[in-house]
C-alpha cells in the first residue's frame, strides 16, 4: 500500500473507521469527501479531502465531488501497464489501491412515508456507482469494497500481506451490487410511467435475485432447488423467519406462499389449510384455535402433512391444536412464547412468521414457459362485491351475501377449473384443478359428504362462468342455494333461466379468476 491511496466514501458508516485504520498501518493515504471525512477524522484517522486531491471544490451541493480525472485517473490506471504508470507520474496522480463505498438509500427512500419526487430523485447515488464500477473493472490493480461485511476479510488480508484473493470476488460483489441498485431505480421510473400512461407493461424487463436460501429439494427428492430474493425492493430475510423445523422445501415454499396469499384476503380471524397450492380447509373462529379446529372439519383426512396459515397471532392454546397431527409447516404474522415453547415437541414443524401485508409490495409474478418467461400483475385482493348484478329473481340473503364473499375469496386461490362451497364461517368442499366443472362440483360435493358436512342453504362460487346450466345442476342437488360466478357464457340465460327454475340466488361478478 505504500504511496498509494485508498478512496473511502460511504453512507452507512458502521465499523469503516476500523478498515481506515488497517489501510492507515499498512501505509495507505486515506482520501475522502464530506461526512465521511467528518467521521474519519472523529475517530483519530488523517484524512486528505478529495477536494484537495483535485485542487477543486464540491459543487452543485455535493453532486460532483469526486468525478475528476485525479480521482478516476488513480482507480483506472492499469498498475501492469506501464504507459499509464507514466501517465500518472506526468500528471502527478497518486495510484489508488483500493475503493470503499456505499449508496445513497434509494431504497429506502422510497419506503419513507410522505417522500417527495425530489427527495427521491437526489438519493439516486452517481459518485459511488461510478466510483465501484471503475474499481471493479480494474480490480487486479484496484480492490473494490462496497459490504461492511467484506471489511474483516480485508484487515485479515491486509495483516497476511496480500489482497490478490479478495480481488475477482469483489469485483463480482460490487457489479452485483450496483446492478440491484440501478434495477431499483429502474423499477421507480417504470412505475412512474404506467402511472402516466406511457405503456402498460414494460418493454424490457430485468430482475436480479440473490440467492439467500438452499432448499431442502425441488418439486421432487432428485430435482436441486434455490430461494431467490430481490434484496432492494423487498428484503424478505426467509431464513430469519423460520423459528424453528427442518430445512423448507421447494414444495413447502410454494404451499407457504398460497397459505399467506389467500389469510391475507381476510379481515376476520382465519385459518387456512393448503395441500399441493389449494385450500383444502378454511374457516373463521372466535380464537386462531377456534378457527384452526373448524378449517380441519372442511376435510379431515387431507389436511394431514398440510401447511397451516393465520392471520393473527398463534397462542398455546392454537399451538397446543396443531401439535395433536402432523403438519408440515404453520405461517402466522407471530407466535407468542408459550406457544413457541409448545412448538419444540414437535421439532421438525416448520415455524415461520410473517404477516400477510409483506408480500404486497410484489405486484408481478413470473413463470417460466417454452423458450423465455410469463409476466403479468398479480390477481389483487378481493373487493366488495356488493355491487356485482344479482342475475336472477331470488336475492341473496344476508347469510348468503357473507357465504358468497367469502367462496369469492377462496375460488381465487383454487386451481382452475375451481369451485369452492361454503357457508358464512367455513369451506364445506373444494374442486381443484379438474379438467371439466362438472367433475370439480361433484369432487366438493363429495369431500363435503365425506366430511360430514351439510350442504343445505349453502353457497357455490366458480372461478369462470358455467357454459351449460349441468354444473348449476348437480350443485342444486347437493343443497347449494347461491351462485356467484363471474357470468360471460353465451348460454348466461340458460344457466339464469335453471337458478331461476330452482330458485337459486345468483350473482354475476364480471370477473374470472383462472389459476393455472
Amino acid at each position: 500500500m505504500k504511496s498509494s491511496a485508498v478512496l473511502i466514501s460511504v453512507y452507512d458508516k458502521t465499523n469503516v473507521e476500523q478498515l481506515a485504520k488497517a489501510f492507515v498501518e499498512s501505509g495507505a493515504e486515506i482520501y475522502s469527501t464530506g461526512g465521511t471525512a467528518k467521521y474519519l477524522r472523529e475517530n483519530d484517522i488523517e484524512v486528505t479531502d478529495v477536494s484537495t486531491v483535485t485542487d477543486f471544490p464540491e459543487i452543485l451541493d455535493g453532486r460532483v465531488k469526486t468525478l475528476h480525472p485525479r480521482i478516476f485517473g488513480g482507480i483506472l490506471a492499469n498498475q501492469r501497464n506501464a504507459d499509464h504508470t507514466d501517465q500518472l507520474k506526468e500528471h502527478e496522480i497518486k495510484r489508488i489501491a483500493a475503493v470503499v463505498v456505499n449508496f445513497y438509500p434509494f431504497s429506502a427512500t422510497l419506503q419513507k412515508e410522505d417522500v417527495t419526487f425530489d427527495e427521491i430523485i437526489e438519493n439516486i447515488d452517481i459518485g459511488g456507482p461510478s466510483m465501484l464500477r471503475a474499481a471493479a473493472k480494474n480490480h487486479q490493480s484496484v480492490l473494490p469494497i462496497c459490504n461492511k461485511n467484506q471489511y474483516e476479510l480485508v484487515i485479515d488480508a491486509l495483516k497476511k500481506g496480500s489482497l490478490d484473493s479478495l480481488r475477482l470476488p469483489f469485483a463480482k460483489a460490487a457489479f452485483t451490487y450496483s446492478m440491484h441498485y440501478d434495477q431499483t431505480i429502474a423499477g421507480f421510473f417504470h412505475e412512474q410511467s404506467l402511472q402516466k400512461k406511457d405503456s402498460d407493461l414494460p418493454n424490457l424487463w430485468s430482475v436480479n435475485f440473490t440467492q439467500t436460501q438452499s432448499l431442502r429439494y425441488g418439486e421432487n427428492p432428485h430435482q436441486k432447488a434455490a430461494f431467490y430474493e430481490v434484496l432492494e425492493n423487498m428484503p424478505l430475510n426467509l431464513a430469519d423467519r423460520q423459528v424453528q423445523g427442518k430445512a423448507l422445501s421447494y414444495n413447502n415454499l410454494m404451499d407457504l406462499d398460497a397459505a399467506v396469499r389467500i389469510i391475507g384476503e381476510f379481515d376476520e380471524t382465519a385459518c387456512v389449510i393448503i395441500k399441493h397450492s389449494n385450500p383444502c380447509g378454511f374457516a373463521y373462529g372466535d380464537s386462531t384455535e377456534d378457527a384452526y379446529r373448524r378449517a380441519v372439519t372442511t376435510d379431515p383426512v387431507s389436511y394431514f402433512g398440510g401447511i397451516v396459515g393465520f392471520n393473527r397471532s398463534v397462542d398455546g392454546a392454537t399451538a397446543e391444536a396443531l401439535t395433536e397431527s402432523f403438519l408440515e409447516c404453520v405461517v402466522a404474522p407471530e407466535f407468542s412464547a408459550e406457544a413457541i415453547e409448545i412448538f419444540k415437541s414437535k421439532k421438525n414443524l416448520r415455524i415461520i412468521r410473517m404477516h400477510p401485508e409483506e408480500l404486497s409490495a410484489v405486484g408481478y409474478e413470473i413463470r417460466p414457459a417454452l423458450t423465455g418467461y410469463l409476466w403479468q400483475e398479480r390477481d389483487p385482493r378481493i373487493g366488495d362485491i356488493s355491487s356485482a348484478n344479482i342475475a336472477t329473481k331470488r336475492e341473496p340473503t344476508d347469510e348468503e351475501w357473507a357465504a358468497l364473499r367469502l367462496a369469492w375469496k377462496l375460488v381465487k386461490h383454487t386451481k382452475s377449473n375451481a369451485i369452492v362451497f361454503t357457508s358464512h364461517e367455513q369451506a364445506l368442499g373444494v374442486g381443484a384443478g379438474q379438467m371439466s366443472r362438472v367433475d370439480s362440483v361433484k369432487i366438493a360435493a363429495r369431500k363435503a359428504s365425506e366430511a360430514g358436512l351439510s350442504l343445505e342453504g349453502a353457497v357455490m362460487a366458480s372461478d369462470a362462468f358455467f357454459p351449460f346450466p349441468d354444473a348449476l345442476e348437480v350443485a342444486v342437488d347437493a343443497g347449494i342455494r347461491a351462485v356467484i360466478q363471474p357470468g360471460g357464457s353465451i348460454r348466461d340465460d340458460t344457466v339464469i333461466e335453471a337458478a331461476d327454475k330452482h330458485e337459486v340466488a345468483m350473482i354475476l361478478t364480471g370477473q374470472r379468476h383462472f389459476k393455472h
